[in-house]
């Protein structure tokens, strides 16, 4: 196992962080920590590109204009970060600075080549996406879905690279079955995180949209919307008050493991219920468990 799990994530990042969990904001920084100054070297700047697999960025043309004229007085401080390619190089870390050093009409810059793979690019890139940019939910699940094709990774190990609860990792990705109109629901913020992960159990598309829906129209809370995803709107209205009166300590377990576990779970008299939609749900709750469903 961990022979493949090296082999999937690549040597490159895996000897960098070891059992750490990968973080995008220290990539450069172990880099620079680990290379002998004399492997610093000065790369044309024309010769340098973006790295493939990551998106175009819009920088603030205010703050590279200061940056500049840094620059231009001081020279650059912290070499960047770059991989050998057919045409030149591409930037691994440190595209700002290569920005500015352009407006400040360098044509040289010092650099750090590291021969990292295409694989390991990617991977970089997709850090970056999740520890650096402001992410909706949906985008989050997405960039987690490509981690685990691309690289080969179980939810497991994604969950201890990137830093995150399996159960965190497990719930984002199970927002990616919901139906389009309501993924774009959660991402304009007409209904909530937890609101999404109750709808995300039901394998009815026309009856999730309907509940978000009314989510939205009716300002509905989550027990609201678990009532109504469970068929049981009119129960419980006028039951006694003493029912819900629970101990502190149970409620405060109730909340935990319903948080761990995306779904509701009661706890009264000496027995627990962990409640599930269906048997994709009830699955998902046994993989989060660590128990094997067949």
């Amino acid at each position: 196992m961990e022979t493949s799990k090296r082999r999937a994530l690549g040597r490159g990042l895996e000897e960098l962080f070891n059992n750490e969990p990968l973080d995008y904001n220290k990539i450069e920084e172990k880099i620079i920590t680990t290379t002998p100054k004399d492997e610093v070297v000065e790369l044309k700047i024309s010769d340098l590109r973006s790295n493939p697999y990551q998106p175009r960025k819009v920088f603030d043309e205010k703050a590279l204009e200061e940056l500049a004229s840094s620059i231009k007085e001081h020279g650059v401080f912290q070499p960047i970060i770059a991989k050998k390619s057919i045409k030149g190089y591409e930037i691994i870390a440190g595209e700002r600075r290569v920005k500015a050093s352009k407006l400040a009409g360098k044509e040289t810059i010092p650099a750090i080549v590291r021969d990292f793979s295409d694989q390991e690019m990617m991977e970089i890139a997709l850090l970056e996406n999740l520890q650096r940019e402001d992410l909706n939910a949906i985008e989050e699940a997405m960039a987690y879905k490509k981690l685990l094709t691309e690289l080969k990774l179980t939810q497991d190990e994604l969950a201890t690279r990137i830093g995150k609860s399996r159960s965190h990792v497990t719930n984002m990705l199970g927002l990616l079955a919901l139906p389009e109109e309501v993924k774009d629901m959660l991402m304009e913020d007409k209904i909530s995180m937890s609101h999404a992960r109750v709808l995300s159990k039901i394998e009815d598309a026309d009856k999730v949209i309907k509940l978000a829906q009314r989510v939205y129209d009716e300002n509905l809370n989550v027990r609201s919307l678990e009532t109504l995803a469970s068929g049981n709107e009119l129960k419980k209205r006028n039951q006694n008050s003493k029912h819900f009166h629970k101990d502190n300590a149970y409620r405060y377990v109730e909340e935990n493991l319903t948080d761990k576990l995306g779904t509701k779970v009661k706890v009264k008299q000496g027995k627990m219920e962990i409640f599930f939609a269906n048997t994709n749900d009830l699955n998902r709750i046994l993989e989060i468990m660590g128990m094997d469903s067949e």
